[in-house]
């Protein structure tokens, strides 16, 4: 634990304005409030705020961030009140305060509703001033490195809340060292198995070319310094948690990545970032498609940097990363690099950001704060969140020039909700490079697209199916939220129904006011649309009306296979008329959480099938047969669906057994397997698993990813 002294000289070695009494005052203030308190680890309670404070040192932040860290907790867990800081510590200090606080109380809060409501009031807070999200970081911080004192339940809990929001915001504003070490501590609770797999293979790895990695960085400071270049080279490992989530996005296995270990060139100057780059690529051949300058187009957490894969010394595949000081502080320090000293005074320095091509640090959180205004809570706002906070872009432009980043995988209604939500809900058609294009087409790097405008504001909801980002799901959502309420209301009442049926009890002549009154809803339609949507119970709202079948009401089985005459419960969008036949393709198994569309063929009906299923190639040059289609509620909640795995494996003794034993671990029910293509080394293996979801089977492959006996492992695709 930092003492007094030593908390001041950390923050004067940085600020000589600091103003020193306040921080001794807030430094005494945090002990003598939180007096005998102590920690699950038995620790005073008042060393968790001064290590805060201490790892906000590090990244030099002004003094009134310093003191809310150390009074971050007092107002939660003493007697302290807001009008108590703002009298002793100012009113600066009180806001920030008042910031971190609300967020903590969120968190004891009902599991169902918490964790949105966090992350609602999180990011409010947070686009007004990011120093609350850096206090809330550090906070976190310290708390994972001490969550082995915390029971197991609430370990797991706060472990992937910690992968889920608070590392995921972290990288929004560009804090990588801070969000990096937040994941593998939060990996490490949630998957031990998976992490020691991967730092076995780690090791091994190290064993087998350690040697030649060790000469590499000498190799090319020299190869720069003779073309009159002075770089500092130095290797870097990629860490445990960012292997397997590489391992669960490819379908590829742990050999197969080519940037586990990588070099950072740091050189003096921006232009110095390109000549390097052409002198190792005239020393070393490149890498196809493996060359990225994120100097020219920065990411949205203003990362700047060049990327490129080389085959380097001794025959290595190795990623140089070639950035300037400056970059490289931005990099890992993000939004907290622009701190400093200048004209007489110590904070953030907005000017010297923008100079260096830099962007308002707080831009992603205000997109978040546009789905906060377009979504409607609850669960889906979360998810929409979510989507916003995982930043692998692409960058697109509009007809006139103008730069717009989407995430990988984003589509014309991305982009064009991303250019303006009234471009968005008049969408009818794209071109993209001139050419006019299917709205379901993937977006690359360089492409121009023209959006094409309708009169009308309709947007089909099937086009939910055809997004990635948040802002264009929550827009999409509010915008056909209306005309979707009728279909949950005729739910509801059938799901009512239906559970009053089982003890041949009917909604005739009942009336439903003490189901609103008990329930807090405002109208029957309400009840229906909650009941339709999965928000309420119809067993509860069951047994409000009639108290004696309490207990008797037994739900019928938790999850229904995905499967049969049962597909009209689980799809649901364009084709599904009456008399339609609807199935699901097994050429490429689809399960909740895919992509999917349907194809309407005059002899089978509508076949469900997965947006990459290989087969759809056939159907290309005929739009009429195609057919957007999305998941119910009702199969993302209650149902199961197998999907099939396709594996490359080792043919040796025991391996199949581990294989099956991983996909058993990993929560995965197998239901048929069969062989293929046996020889000598290898063998394929088709599992038919059921799952959950689209999650659920990527969790699967990626523990079958980091077995040193599996080669590779993918979806089934299609023929």
């Amino acid at each position: 634990m930092l003492r007094q002294f030593e908390l001041i000289e950390a923050v004067k070695a940085y600020d000589p304005t600091a103003d020193e009494a306040l921080l001794n005052r807030a430094y005494v203030y945090a002990m003598k409030m939180h007096g005998s308190q102590l920690r699950a680890s038995g620790d005073p309670y008042f060393a968790h705020p001064i290590q805060v404070a201490g790892i906000l040192t590090d990244y030099k932040l002004d003094t009134a961030t310093i003191v809310t860290a150390l009074l971050h907790d007092v107002v939660e867990d003493t007697s302290a009140t807001r009008d108590d800081i703002a009298g002793m510590f100012g009113e600066e200090v009180a806001v920030l305060v008042e910031g971190v606080t609300k967020l903590s109380r969120l968190e004891l809060q009902a599991e169902h509703t918490r964790q949105a409501e966090n992350l609602r009031k999180f990011i409010l807070a947070i686009s007004r001033d990011v120093r609350v999200l850096l206090v809330k970081l550090a906070d976190r911080l310290h708390n994972m490195r001490t969550l082995q004192f915390v029971k197991p339940e609430k370990r797991e809990r706060i472990s992937r809340e910690t992968l889920e929001v608070y590392a995921p915001l972290g990288r929004s504003i560009g804090i990588h060292s801070i969000a990096s070490e937040l994941e593998e501590l939060a990996f490490t609770h949630l998957n031990p198995t998976a992490k020691t797999a991967i730092e076995r293979r780690l090791e091994a790895l190290k064993l087998e070319h350690g040697r030649a990695i060790d000469g590499v960085a000498s190799e090319v400071e020299r190869v720069l310094s003779e073309a009159g270049l002075k770089a500092n080279v130095y290797g870097r490992q990629k860490t445990p948690y960012s292997i397997w989530r590489k391992l669960q996005r490819k379908s590829v296995g742990f050999s197969s990545l080519s940037d586990i270990y990588g070099f950072r060139v740091i050189v003096e100057a921006e232009d110095d970032c390109y000549r390097a780059l052409g002198v190792i690529h005239r020393e070393w051949p490149m890498v196809p498609e493996r060359f990225k300058d994120f100097i020219s187009t920065p990411k949205s957490n203003n990362y700047r940097s060049l990327h490129t894969t080389v085959v380097g010394p001794r025959g290595l595949r190795i990623e140089m990363q070639i950035r300037t000081e400056d970059m490289d502080r931005i990099a890992e320090d993000g939004v907290a690099a622009h701190w400093r000293y200048k004209n007489h005074s110590y904070g953030f320095d907005r000017e010297a950001m923008e100079q260096g091509g830099g962007r308002d640090p707080l831009q992603n959180l205000r997109h978040l704060v546009q789905v906060i205004e377009h979504g409607e809570g609850g669960e889906d706002w979360v998810e929409h969140a979510k989507l916003e906070m995982y930043l692998d872009q692409v960058f697109v432009f509009t007809p006139k020039g103008q730069l717009v980043t989407l995430p990988r995988g984003g589509m014309p209604l991305d982009f064009a909700y991303a250019v303006h939500t009234e471009v968005g809900d008049t969408a009818v058609g794209v071109k993209v490079n001139g050419e006019l294009k299917p709205m379901r087409t993937p977006l690359q790097n360089g492409d121009v697209v023209e959006i094409i405008r309708g009169s009308k504001r309709e947007v089909p909801a099937d086009w939910r199916s055809l997004t990635v980002t948040g802002r264009a799901r929550s827009a999409i959502r509010r915008h056909i939220r209306t005309s979707e309420r009728e279909e949950f209301i005729k739910l509801g009442r059938v799901a009512l129904d239906q559970t009053l049926g089982r003890v041949d009890k009917t909604l005739t002549d009942v009336s439903l006011k003490p189901v609103l009154e008990l329930l807090a809803v405002a109208s029957d339609d309400d009840l229906f649309e909650g009941l339709g949507r999965g928000r309420l119970s119809p067993t509860t709202a069951a047994e409000i009306l009639f108290p004696a079948l309490k207990g008797r009401l037994k739900a019928g089985p938790e999850k229904q296979r995905i499967e049969g005459d049962k597909a009209r419960l689980f799809v649901r969008g364009g084709g599904l008329t009456p008399g339609v036949t609807v199935h699901f393709g097994q050429c490429c198994t689809p399960v909740p959480g895919d992509r999917i569309v349907g194809i309407l063929e005059p002899e089978s009906g509508l076949t469900v099938h997965t947006i990459d299923c290989q087969t759809l190639a056939a159907f290309a040059d005929d739009d009429s047969v195609w057919h957007d289609l999305q998941w119910t509620p009702q199969a993302e909640t209650d149902a199961v669906a197998a999907a099939r795995i396709r594996a490359t494996i080792r043919n040796a003794p025991g391996v199949l057994g581990q294989v099956t034993t991983l996909i058993g671990e990993a929560g995965g029910n197998i239901i048929n397997l069969s062989m293929a293509h046996r020889q000598q080394d290898f063998f394929d293996v088709d599992v038919d698993v059921e799952v959950e979801d689209a999650k659920h089977a990527t969790m699967i492959m990626a523990a079958l990813r980091a077995n040193p006996s599996v080669d590779s492992v993918e979806r089934a695709r299609g023929e």
